[in-house]
Order: C-alpha cells, then sequence, then structure tokens
C-alpha cells in the first residue's frame, strides 16, 4: 500500500503558528512543500569552521585552507571552557549537521532559549553521525563525513560549544571541521524549542520517516495518473510529450538505449517547459545526478539502476501546460523509453516552478591560481534545493579542497562559507569511495586515487535555500597539484514565474566526447 504524502500539493506544510519538532518532521518527506516559497517565511544560513583569513575577495587569504577548529568565540560554563560553535538567535532551527570522520574525544552542548543548562550534551561523535538522538539514515557516516538531518527547533535563541582538552583545542589540533545549517523563521513565528520530552513523544514518527527515506518509491499520490512515453529519437530529433494542468509532474522516469550509452546520457538533453516557460535544460545522465554513464544510487529525490533507469521524485508544478522533450544532440539513435506520473496541483502565489541549471566547463588550469567558478547565478524569487558536480580529474592527487561560498539576497559576503567540496557533499578525508544516502551521494569515483571520473551530489530538505531578489553559488577551484579539471554542475532549484539563470543551454558542450573507465577503479560497493 503506497503512502499518502501529497497532502502538501494542496496546501503549506507547517503555518505561522505551528513549527515544531514533528511539523518537521513531516515536512522533510513532504516534497511538494519545496514546489511553494515558505509560509512562515525564513532564511537558512551556515555557520563553519572555515579559515578567518578569508575575508574579501580582492584582500591576500581569500582562498586559505586552514579550515579547522575555528569558533565564535571562546567562553566559560559551569567551570569549563567551551568553544562557541553556533549563536543564532530565533525563532529557529538547526537543520543540518556535518563534521569530519574522527573519534573526537570532545562533547557537544546544546543550549536553548537562555537556558544555563544544555538541552542536549553528548561526546560529538556519538551526536553527529552516532545515535546519542537518532539513528540512520538521519544521522550516520558516510566516507569518514559524518551527519546528521534531525531538525533542533528553536523559539528565542540556540548556542552551540564545543569542549575537550584544553592544550589541543587551543592549539587547534584536534583537526574539528564542521558546518551547521540553520533557519531562521520571520519575527513573531511561533516555534515550539527541542526537547528530550518532544524527541521522546516524536519517537514512532521518527521510526516511520527513516523507513519512508530509505523507500522513495513509497511516497506518491493514489490518485497519480502516468502516461508512458517511448521513443526512437534519430541524431538531431526532438520527441516531446505535452500534459495539460493544472497539475505537477510527481514521477519522471527515463531510460536510454544507444551503441555508445555513456555519450548518449551527455548528449541526450532533457528539456522541460511549463506554462510556456522553458525551465530545464540538462544533459540526462546529469539531472539524475549519475553523471557519466549508468552509477546506481538511491536517494531520496533519485534513483539510478543497474539497467540505467533513472528516475526523480521533485514535485513539478505547471498552472496550464507542461511539455516534457528528449532532444538527441549527438551522432547517434537513442532508444528512449519512460513514465511520467502527474498529480493534482492548485496552482497560487506561492507556487513555483521546477528549475534546472546546467553548466560545464573543460580544461581548466589549477593553482593559477585558485580561483572561485559559479554554479549558478539567478535572479527573482525562488529557493536552490541542490545540485550535482560531475568532474573529470586528470591527476591522481586530491581535487576538492575548494570551499562553497553561497550568497542571498545581493550579500557582499557569503552567508555559507564551507570547508572543502568533499565536506560540503557530506564525505571527508578525499575519500573517493562510493556512498549513498537520502540526501548525498558520491555514485561514481574512477580512480587510481582521486584519478578520472567522479559524480558527487547533494539535495536539500529542510536546508533549502530561499532567496527573495537574488541567488549566487561559487566553489573554489582547489587542486592540490597543478593539472587540468573539468567541471560540469547541474543545479536544482525552484523559482517564481519571473525567475531568471544567467546560464542557458550549452549544446556545444554536451556534444563534446565525454572521456571515461568502462570500469570505475576507485569505487568500493
Amino acid at each position: 500500500m503506497a503512502i499518502v504524502a501529497c497532502v502538501g500539493i494542496m496546501q503549506a506544510a507547517a503555518t505561522a503558528a505551528d513549527v515544531s519538532l514533528s511539523s518537521l518532521l513531516d515536512e522533510m518527506t513532504d516534497r511538494a512543500a519545496l514546489a511553494r516559497f515558505p509560509d512562515p517565511a525564513y532564511t537558512v544560513k551556515q555557520f563553519s569552521s572555515y579559515d578567518p583569513a578569508s575575508t574579501s575577495p580582492d584582500k591576500p587569504g581569500w582562498f586559505a585552507n586552514n579550515d579547522r577548529s575555528f569558533f565564535v568565540r571562546e567562553e566559560t560554563n559551569n567551570g569549563r571552557t567551551e568553544w562557541v560553535m553556533l549563536d543564532a538567535e530565533g525563532p529557529g532551527a538547526i537543520v543540518r549537521w556535518w563534521i569530519t570522520g574522527f573519534a573526537y574525544d570532545g562533547t557537544v552542548r546544546i543550549y536553548i532559549d537562555g537556558a544555563k543548562e544544555p538541552v542536549v550534551e553528548a561526546r560529538v561523535n556519538e551526536l553527529i553521525g552516532g545515535e546519542a538522538l537518532v539513528g540512520p539514515p538521519l544521522s550516520e557516516e558516510r566516507a569518514r563525513g559524518r551527519n546528521l538531518y534531525l531538525p533542533i527547533p528553536y523559539a528565542k535563541q540556540c548556542k552551540v560549544t564545543f569542549d575537550q582538552n584544553f592544550q589541543l583545542t587551543k592549539n587547534r589540533d584536534h583537526l574539528l571541521y564542521y558546518q551547521i545549517n540553520y533557519r531562521t523563521y520571520a519575527p513573531g513565528t511561533s516555534v515550539e524549542s527541542f526537547s528530550k520530552t518532544g524527541l521522546e513523544a516524536a519517537k514512532d514518527q521518527i521510526a516511520k520517516l527513516q523507513d519512508t527515506l530509505l523507500d522513495p518509491a513509497s511516497v506518491m499520490p493514489e490518485d497519480a495518473s502516468v502516461v508512458e512515453p517511448k521513443a526512437t529519437i534519430e541524431a538531431g530529433e526532438t520527441k516531446s510529450t505535452v500534459l495539460d494542468g493544472p497539475g505537477a509532474v510527481c514521477r519522471l522516469t527515463v531510460k536510454l538505449d544507444a551503441e555508445d550509452p555513456v555519450q548518449a546520457l551527455r548528449s541526450t538533453i532533457l528539456v522541460m517547459e511549463f506554462d510556456g516557460e522553458q525551465t530545464v535544460w540538462c544533459p540526462v545522465g546529469d539531472f539524475f545526478g549519475s553523471g557519466v554513464g549508468v552509477n546506481k544510487y538511491k536517494g531520496w529525490y533519485r534513483q539510478v539502476e543497474a539497467d540505467g533507469t533513472m528516475t526523480c521524485w521533485w514535485v513539478m508544478p505547471f498552472a496550464k501546460q507542461a511539455k516534457l522533450s528528449l532532444e538527441n544532440l549527438g551522432e547517434q539513435t537513442v532508444e528512449a523509453t519512460g513514465s511520467i506520473a502527474t498529480c493534482p496541483w492548485t496552482w497560487d502565489d506561492r507556487s513555483m516552478h521546477f528549475r534546472t541549471t546546467w553548466r560545464q566547463q573543460r580544461d581548466m588550469k589549477t593553482q593559477s591560481p585558485h580561483f572561485d567558478w559559479n554554479y549558478l547565478t539567478a535572479q527573482g524569487k525562488g529557493v536552490f534545493v541542490g545540485d550535482t558536480l560531475t568532474l573529470l580529474n586528470r591527476s591522481n592527487r586530491w581535487w576538492g579542497e575548494g570551499d562553497e561560498k553561497i550568497y542571498v539576497d545581493g550579500e557582499t559576503f557569503p552567508s555559507h562559507f564551507g570547508t572543502g567540496s568533499e565536506d560540503y557533499y557530506g564525505y571527508a578525508w578525499c575519500m573517493p569511495q562510493y556512498f549513498e544516502a537520502p540526501f548525498h551521494a558520491q555514485p561514481r569515483a574512477e580512480g587510481p586515487r582521486n584519478h578520472g571520473n567522479v559524480t558527487n551530489t547533494r539535495v536539500r530538505l529542510l536546508d533549502g535555500i530561499p532567496f527573495e531578489k537574488s541567488f549566487r553559488f561559487d566553489i573554489e577551484v582547489w587542486h592540490s597539484r597543478k593539472t587540468t579539471v573539468d567541471y560540469a554542475a547541474t543545479t536544482y532549484w525552484y523559482g517564481r514565474p519571473s525567475a531568471k539563470a544567467t546560464v542557458g543551454p550549452m549544446p556545444e558542450e554536451a556534444t563534446q566526447p565525454v572521456k571515461y573507465n568502462t570500469k570505475p577503479a576507485g569505487i568500493v560497493e
């Protein structure tokens, strides 16, 4: 029996008077919630251990890389020296944590609403990636990166501290790299603060959520209608399916067969138009988070099967009409089969169109010097909900020291400043290792070591980033060796009808020959 979780398609996930642990847990599996601009309104920002020598793009130190063990401040609590990792005014909620996967001996404490005693006190590696509050998949270690996605709401204020052996911490020798994403709601929003009692009351809800996140196909509306297009697409041809609205695409499946299937996944383009506006132009393999070739993995929003069947569950609403097309830019014939499920949708002034922007740049010189590379620059109103990075590394040394830098609504300094590319994608220590999880994955890591094609992907649920006017996502190209790399970034975002990205279709890049190893050596099943 399918779990019916499409209520959010007809209404918002929460009201201004009802944000709590329970409502946030419900929101995590309400895919339709991302397709409406948030109400109550909130921003999403990040505290991290990034190197504070990075002060301005026009000053030395902008690419400083000593990104560990920096804190907001040092303070004394109950006779202990503690280092503040986060200090945020509410109403709000912590929505994602990441640290590296060492067995730290330090303690994390969470103080809420000005309380002198912490509501949570746990060893850092038991809290983040362990089972101090919740187990996998909301809290687990993947490829030496530890992640925690259990929301921690607070009504007035939240402070997170860390303490360890004083001398180690003072000298920053414990290598604590961390990122904490948090929401801040509009003033006046009523939030029920996190408590151990509330966590215990949500025990059954959390158990159901954990199971659901591992079974993404289970969340489909019972009244979805399905069409199953099938087409032979010759070189230069486009085949389309038109859907009348109002409605929302709530599941899309595509499978391509060709003499060279790897090239077909890059040179066959998925194009989507909603209400007369083209909002998606992306190579099929990149759109589904597979990157180069068929790379099997399963996440909450996308799944790639070993036979090449690729599925996504993004909810993509439209008021009048949707047109989904496959455009063959390659030189070979492609056989395409698919399935499109639509479900009811009431279009309103918070509804947004789903958008995907794809950008590739080849043969970028590293260490000449390091530089920021743009994933997405967008104008208008929307929510950023994830991305896939497909890259080709021509060295066997580490490519990803680069930090993400995200600017929202004209910020001159990024409100998200990261600690490394693999940290952003939820793993750590340069690990060229296969992993999958509901919100992040590394489906491909060819090897040997860090050489060859790599695919990193991440989706955002509670940590989706709303913007009112503009959005810009840069990442540093920061390689440990002088070489050349190719980057292809696919960004997933929602926008009101007037929203635009600064980069349009790149057919000349999508038709370039794909270089790859037939059997990726770096993947460890």
